[in-house]
Parts: structure tokens; C-alpha cells; sequence
């Protein structure tokens, strides 16, 4: 098949060049929204007098029969195929006739391309959407379960105040939520029909943009020819979303590794969410997590190949842009398994509570002797002092601080009153901290009805 370009050229390119050139092993995935866009600018061209109903009518019945051969795995495709796009028009000729080469007056691959991928990336965003919010589903049912669950709470991985496992869940959930509405912002911005650009210029012929855009789903339409065929802001936004999803799911899979070693042991993975050792049968390896954790890097070389591929280009359409594809497809694969995996790994979790109650310990508890003070008209930063010198007698001593009796709290300050020592209640100080957002019961549960409505 000659090519649709070929016409200009005295000679064939080299067969590199063709393999170079060529898309077809990826943008193959744009067949049914080629399809779809191209019966669009069919019934286009029957308002724009190009074609004659009955013309426009055989057309699309034509790409209706190309893309039943296409999903039914029938589509034979050609040595001469360079891309999804010449492979639909080269099939449909042959279905039709010569009034298949009419499909393409007025219309460029630049603005149909990019049609077809934004078309493509709304699909994407609903299908990952709904993947999302089943994880956030799954977590926040786990947070209910165990939601004033006491454990320690974390800085610098250090023991620093009593928390919940609810709490702890949960604050690995909003920021799914962040990625929700981003991802929405990203199906909004991709909403926008650059086709009837053309390859530049825009198109000779009065095509109803409007309509166009109503008939495939679009919000918009592009103001602006130039922009219309070489905008991919949409893909690196989508990029960049899909890079804080497996960023934020990263940093939930790191801590969930440290609390299954033996170190911690607070959670066991369930066997069907791990992997065993060539060598050693006594080995229960979180792969599932390593894998989430490792293919975060992933989707963010991804996101930095597309900006950098971007960074240099001059207006409308440069061949450069082809190498927008491949990076997209790859996250939302790569996000298609993560999500679903993470979502069954965490319905599946076993918690150890008995495990958590070990590491409460009673220096998680040196702020609340603090607050202790800041109570009785105590400076906070005084207070802070003191306490200090309170853990550092403990630790000389090498007991606890609930060792210590009255008689030593006033050995360092007078203020240290009767019932000081009191402020040593897991329970207590999880109470104290009642404001929203904080992890008292009746704080955590404002906060998962939140949750729940994020999700409904």
C-alpha cells in the first residue's frame, strides 16, 4: 500500500526508517477511539457538504466493520500499516470502495491523533478512578475495623506519641483523595476536542467543532490550531497524577513492610499477598509491597522522559510527539495492577495488636507530662525543659518513667503536683486530643464518617 504522505517522494524510505518511523505496535491500542472519531467526522462532513448522507452512512458502517474485525482479533494489518489511523483508513477502503478515501478532507493525523489519545486518556481516567476508590474503600473499611486500635505513632521513625491504628489508615487515605480530585482536574483538562485543527491551520471546511465535541464526549473545543495539535499538557498532568498515586502508595507500602518484619511484627501479610525464598523456606518476603514501592520510580521516570521529550519542542506538530504514548500506557498499566492489588492486600491484612501494646511504651507519653504542666500555668517551653531533665533521670536510672515517684518529679520541679504521674494512660492521652483531626474516639469517628462521604 503506498503511503497517505507519498506522493512527493521519488523513492521508498529505507526499511530502518519505516521500522523507526512506524507506532503501530502501540497506538494499536487507540483502534475503537480512531473508530469512534472517525464516524464522527463522517456525520462532520455531511454537514460540512463533503459527503452526501448515504456516502457518510456506507463510511460508517465500513469503520463499524473494521473495528468489529479489530476487537474480534480478526484485523489482518499490513507491512505498509505505519500507524492505527493508516491501518483503519487502508481497511476501509477496501471495504467500501473509493468514497473511503473521502473520510479523511479537512482532517489532518495531527488533530486526529490527538483526538484519539485524549479520548483514550478519559477512558483511563474513569477505569483508574474506579480503581482508586475501591482502595480507598478497602482502607477505610480497615480503619473501621480497628479504628481506637492503640499503637506508637511515629517521627524520624522514632517512638514519638501514642496514635491508632485507625488514625494511622487513615492518614494514608486522604491523600488518595488529593489524587482523586487531581485525577478529575486531569479528565477535565483532557476533555478539550482539538479535532478540525488539521495538521496546523485549522480546516477549510465549515465542520461544526461543536458538534463534534458533543457527539465523542467533549467538554470543549480547542481555541487555537497551533495549541490544539501540539498541546500534551494533559498527558504529562495525567503523568504527574499517576506519579503521586504510586508515590503516596509507596510510602503506605515502606511502612507496611517495616510493621511485618520482626522488628515490629504489628501486621502479617496474607500468603496470597507474598512470596517465599529460593533458598530459605522459613522466609515470608512482602514482594507485593517492594514491587508498589519500586514501580513508584517507575511512573515517575515516565513522567520526567515525556516533560523532557516536551521541554524543547516549537508549536503544532513535531514527530517527537509520538513519544507521548508509551509512557502513558505504561502507568496506567502499571497503575491498573498496583491498585487492585493494594485494595486485596489490605482486605487481607492480619493486625497484631498484642505486637503494638509491646511498643507502647511510656516515653510516648513525655508530651502529655508536659501538657500536664502547660495546665497548671506552666510556660510550654519551660515545661518542655523540664520534662526533659525528667527523661533523662529515667534514662540514668535505666527505668521507665512510670518507675519514677512523685518524690523524683519534685526533685526537678515543684510544679510537678500531686497526680502528675496520672498523664501515664495510653488511653488518656489518645482522649485529650479531641479536636478534629485528632485521635480521640469521638475525633477518629468524625473524621471516618468524612471518609465514608468521600467515597459515596
Amino acid at each position: 500500500m503506498s503511503k497517505l504522505w507519498g506522493g512527493r517522494f521519488a523513492k521508498g524510505t529505507d526499511a530502518l526508517v519505516d521500522e523507526f518511523n512506524a507506532s503501530l505496535p502501540f497506538d494499536q491500542r487507540l483502534a475503537a477511539q480512531d473508530i469512534l472519531g472517525s464516524q464522527a467526522w463522517a456525520r462532520g462532513l455531511v454537514g460540512a457538504g463533503v459527503l452526501t448522507s448515504a456516502e457518510a452512512d456506507t463510511i460508517i458502517a465500513g469503520l463499524q466493520q473494521v473495528g468489529d474485525e479489530l476487537a474480534n482479533g480478526r484485523f489482518q494489518f499490513e507491512p505498509g500499516d505505519e500507524d492505527i489511523h493508516t491501518a483503519v483508513e487502508r481497511r476501509l477502503t477496501e471495504i467500501v470502495g473509493a468514497v473511503g478515501g473521502k473520510l479523511h478532507t479537512g482532517r489532518s493525523r495531527n488533530d486526529q491523533v490527538a483526538t484519539d489519545f485524549r479520548l483514550w486518556l478519559l477512558e483511563a481516567c474513569d477505569q483508574l478512578a474506579e480503581m482508586l476508590a475501591d482502595l480507598q474503600t478497602a482502607l477505610v473499611e480497615n480503619a473501621e475495623a480497628n479504628l481506637n486500635l492503640p499503637m506508637p505513632g511515629y517521627t524520624h521513625l522514632q517512638h514519638a506519641q501514642p496514635i491508632t491504628w485507625g488514625h494511622w489508615v487513615l492518614s494514608h487515605f486522604w491523600p488518595l483523595v488529593r489524587d482523586q480530585e487531581r485525577l478529575a482536574q486531569v479528565r477535565q483538562r483532557t476533555a478539550v476536542l482539538p479535532l478540525g485543527s488539521g495538521a496546523l491551520a485549522g480546516t477549510a471546511f465549515p465542520i461544526d467543532r461543536q458538534a463534534l465535541a458533543a457527539a465523542l464526549g467533549f467538554a470543549a473545543i480547542s481555541q487555537n490550531s497551533l495549541d490544539g495539535v501540539s498541546d500534551r499538557d494533559f498527558a504529562t498532568d495525567f503523568l504527574y497524577t499517576a506519579t503521586m498515586i504510586g508515590l503516596h502508595l509507596s510510602r503506605l507500602s515502606e511502612h507496611l513492610i517495616l510493621f511485618s518484619s520482626s522488628e515490629f511484627g504489628f501486621v502479617r501479610l496474607d500468603d496470597g499477598y507474598s512470596t517465599g525464598s529460593s533458598l530459605m523456606p522459613q522466609k515470608k518476603n512482602p514482594d507485593t509491597l517492594e514491587l508498589t514501592r519500586g514501580k513508584s520510580g517507575r511512573l515517575l521516570g515516565n513522567l520526567v522522559g515525556l516533560l523532557t521529550t516536551l521541554k524543547g519542542l516549537p508549536s503544532s506538530y513535531d514527530k517527537d510527539l509520538q513519544e507521548d504514548k508509551e509512557p502513558v500506557f505504561d502507568t496506567f498499566d502499571t497503575l491498573s495492577l498496583i491498585m487492585p492489588i493494594m485494595a486485596g492486600l489490605f482486605r487481607t491484612l492480619t493486625l497484631r495488636p498484642e505486637r503494638m501494646a509491646q511498643q507502647l511504651e511510656p516515653n510516648l507519653l513525655a508530651t502529655d507530662l508536659a501538657d500536664y504542666l502547660v495546665k497548671r500555668g506552666v510556660p510550654f517551653r519551660q515545661a518542655h525543659h523540664l520534662v526533659g531533665e525528667v527523661v533523662q533521670l529515667a534514662e540514668n536510672r535505666g527505668v521507665p518513667l512510670t518507675a519514677l515517684t512523685q518524690a523524683d518529679l519534685q526533685s526537678i520541679s515543684e510544679e510537678f503536683g500531686e497526680g502528675a504521674t496520672a498523664v501515664f494512660d495510653i488511653k488518656a492521652s489518645l482522649s485529650n486530643r479531641a479536636i478534629i483531626g485528632g485521635t480521640s474516639p469521638e475525633a477518629l469517628q468524625i473524621q471516618l464518617n468524612a471518609a465514608r462521604q468521600q467515597i459515596t
